[in-house]
This record gives C-alpha cells, sequence and structure tokens, in this order.
C-alpha cells in the first residue's frame, strides 16, 4: 500500500515537473505580471517591459523630426492641488517621475531624466497607448476603412452574442459600450487585473474581448473600459489588413518623424495589446501631443486628419462632458481617446495608470510629457491625476501670452 502511494506521489511530482518545462515561460509571466508594480521592481519593469513580453518593433524614422534645444526654462518652485501646497520637485519625486519634457512653440525648454531613464530608451505607455490608437483610427476613417457609426460586428461578426454586440465604433472611441468591467488596479480580482493575468498567460486577447457581458444601453454612459480600445484594435487590424505594428510604423512613425525604435506588447498571436503596451521614448510620446497642437500636421504635413484631432479632444455628448456628471464615472470630459480636465482650461491630455502624460494646451503653445513608476498608485489610484492636472496646468501657465 505504501508502495503505492509513493508511486502516486512519484507519478504526481512528474507530471507537475514536466508542466512546470512546458509553462515555464507563462508562469514566469504571471509570476513577473502579479509583481509588475511592486515597490522594488516597477522602474525597471516599466523601462524594460519588452524583454518579459511578446514585442514587435517599430524602427525610427530614417527622416527624424529633430526639435531645436534651449533649456531655458525653470520649474516653479510649487503648486497648489485643492487646500495642499506642493513643492514641485517634491512632488516629481513623491510620484517617482522618471522623465520630464516642456515643448514651447516647437523647441525643448526643459529635459530632465531621473531612475535610470536614458534620453533613448523605450518607456511602457499604459493608456496613453490608446490615444495613439485612436489617430490610426482617424486615418483609417479618412481612408474609408472604418466607418464609426457601423457596429463592431459589422467588421467583426463573430462578436455577435457577446457584450459587443449592438455598439458603435463610436462608442467604443468614446468608453461609452456599456459592458460591464472594473477597472480597479488596486483590487487583485478586479476586471484589469484578470485581464493582466490572463494576457500574462498567453491567452488570446479577442478571446478575452469576448467573455464579457454588457449591461448598460450602449452610447449613454461614459465608462472607462480598457478593453473597448482592444476591440478597436481588432477592428483596426481587420480592416487593414496587417499587423498594427506595420500600420503604426506607416502612419504615425515614419510620417511624424520619430527619433527612436519603438515597440508593441503582443499576445501569443501576435496581435498588439493596444489598450496600452506602446513602448517609446519621452520625446516621442511627446511629438504625438506636438501633432495635435499642430491640427494634427507634423512639420506641416498633415498625418492625421485635422477634421479627427478637433472631434477627439472635445466631449461631444451629455455623458462625455467633465463636471458631476451623473451619465459618467469620471469627474474628467472625454474625446476619441483623449482626456479634457474641465470645460473651461484649453487643454487635453493622454494619461497612462503610474501616472504617464501627454498634456496640450493650445493657448500656451505647450506640450509636457512626463513618465513616472508611482508605486503609490495602487493605493491612491485616480486621486493622482488630479493633482496631475494642477501641476500641470500650473506649468502650463508660465507660457500663457501676457496681455
Amino acid at each position: 500500500m505504501k508502495k503505492a502511494i509513493l508511486r502516486s506521489i512519484l507519478v504526481l511530482l512528474v507530471i507537475l515537473l514536466v508542466l512546470a518545462v512546458i509553462y515555464r515561460q507563462n508562469l514566469s509571466r504571471v509570476y513577473h505580471t502579479i509583481h509588475l508594480f511592486d515597490e522594488d521592481v516597477i522602474v525597471q519593469n516599466f523601462q524594460d517591459i519588452e524583454e518579459t513580453y511578446n514585442a514587435s518593433s517599430i524602427a525610427a524614422s530614417s527622416d527624424k523630426w529633430i526639435l531645436p534645444t534651449r533649456k531655458t526654462y525653470d520649474l516653479p518652485e510649487s503648486f497648489i492641488d485643492k487646500d495642499t501646497t506642493w513643492k514641485v520637485e517634491d512632488y516629481l519625486d513623491f510620484t517617482r517621475t522618471e522623465g520630464l519634457l516642456v515643448i514651447h512653440r516647437d523647441t525643448i525648454v526643459l529635459e530632465e531624466y531621473s531612475l535610470g531613464l536614458e534620453e533613448d530608451e523605450s518607456h511602457v505607455s499604459w493608456s496613453m497607448a490608446k490615444s495613439f490608437l485612436s489617430a490610426m483610427i482617424g486615418i483609417a476613417v479618412e481612408e474609408r476603412k472604418i466607418d464609426i457609426q457601423k457596429m463592431v460586428t459589422d467588421y467583426i461578426p463573430s462578436f455577435a452574442g457577446t457584450g459587443y454586440e449592438g455598439v458603435k465604433i463610436e462608442d467604443l472611441l468614446h468608453m461609452s459600450s456599456g459592458v460591464k468591467f472594473n477597472e480597479d488596479y488596486g483590487d487583485f480580482n478586479s476586471d484589469i487585473n484578470r485581464f493582466g493575468r490572463t494576457f500574462s498567460w498567453g491567452s488570446s486577447l479577442e478571446n478575452f474581448c469576448k467573455s464579457l457581458k454588457n449591461n448598460k444601453e450602449p452610447g449613454t454612459f461614459n465608462h472607462y473600459v480598457s478593453i473597448d480600445t482592444q476591440v478597436l484594435g481588432h477592428v483596426l487590424r481587420k480592416v487593414i489588413g496587417r499587423s498594427i505594428t506595420e500600420y503604426t510604423q506607416e502612419k504615425l512613425w515614419d510620417p511624424i518623424g520619430m527619433e527612436h525604435d519603438g515597440q508593441w506588447i503582443t499576445d501569443n498571436s501576435g496581435m498588439e495589446m493596444v489598450l496600452g503596451g506602446l513602448n517609446a521614448t519621452l520625446r516621442d510620446y511627446a511629438k504625438l501631443g506636438l501633432v495635435y497642437l499642430h491640427n494634427g500636421k507634423a512639420r506641416g504635413k498633415q498625418v492625421v486628419p485635422e477634421s479627427w484631432v478637433a472631434e477627439s479632444i472635445h466631449p461631444k455628448y451629455s455623458h462625455l462632458k467633465a463636471g458631476n456628471n451623473p451619465a459618467s464615472t469620471n469627474p474628467y470630459g472625454y474625446g476619441y481617446q483623449w482626456w479634457r480636465p474641465d470645460a473651461t482650461t484649453p487643454a487635453f491630455f493622454a494619461a497612462g495608470i503610474y501616472n504617464q502624460y501627454v498634456y496640450v494646451d493650445m493657448e500656451a503653445q505647450v506640450v509636457i510629457a512626463k513618465l513616472s513608476a508611482n508605486h503609490r498608485y495602487k493605493q491612491e489610484g485616480h486621486k493622482t491625476k488630479a493633482t496631475h492636472m494642477n501641476l500641470l496646468n500650473r506649468i502650463a501657465q508660465d507660457f500663457y501670452p501676457t496681455n
């Protein structure tokens, strides 16, 4: 009897060992994902994320847009956040800022790096990638490949019967799909963290999208669902008939004149994680802000349709308006994957978790890009977004035209 039990244990151990060997990479990535935001490794993880997950490469443009540099700007000493006065340098340290770039009238006036980040080193975008994806959707619309008034199932019939049946492309752009989703990064069991673990195992991004259910009428309620952007990516991939990496190269990286190589994190099938898996340098993130500052142009050449830029940065419907909005789960305005701080500030921004920002103020003619590895985000969450808006707005104020 004891020998039989021993044999069973040995067989089980052998099976577990074989499974561990077969799924070694998957298990390593899951472990890495669970600890991705730990304080002692978050900086390195954000700077080297393409070394852990599958990634496709975007080559630096052969015709680089090199901005003139005159580092004449000094940051303000302090800024006010509600009832608190922060010293700017203290807050940059508190949020573990890795890179800060201020561009005024197409000239770099401040550029700072810390925590090991270098000028030519890529850094994960997180949800700033959504604004890049939106730009490509706008280009595909101009090319008549996509009609935003059509349904997801018009382009991908296999989404019938999922939470995305009956959802317009426009609803995805506006984060108004009606899909039920918990995007709390501080909750281990939230949908977004479940997505992260599923993705790290190597599972299909498309299959995860199809697993979600709808609980509100599409186009009536603004609720941030990162998977909405991923579905947009699957629609784009379908209509262009090639990889989003190739489309990024052709439609954004080359014509804008990006200075450095970038990467898209992908699933095992090669599908890009467009909801947050873009890697680029601080300067190249800022260049998309410059394109939008100039109504879609880079160096005088139209890259993103001007009409698309205008629609992207202005909330179109009542449920997208900033402020105390009962039809929205957040206080900010929302366009086509771009945010508005409020109804009065002449600014808009791309944002990623853990405090990644591209902030554009048209009146000040300023673009501010910030990369961070703020491990406190899990506890403080979107409170840090409000504080950053006060910080970035304070910097922009230094460039407002004087009367």
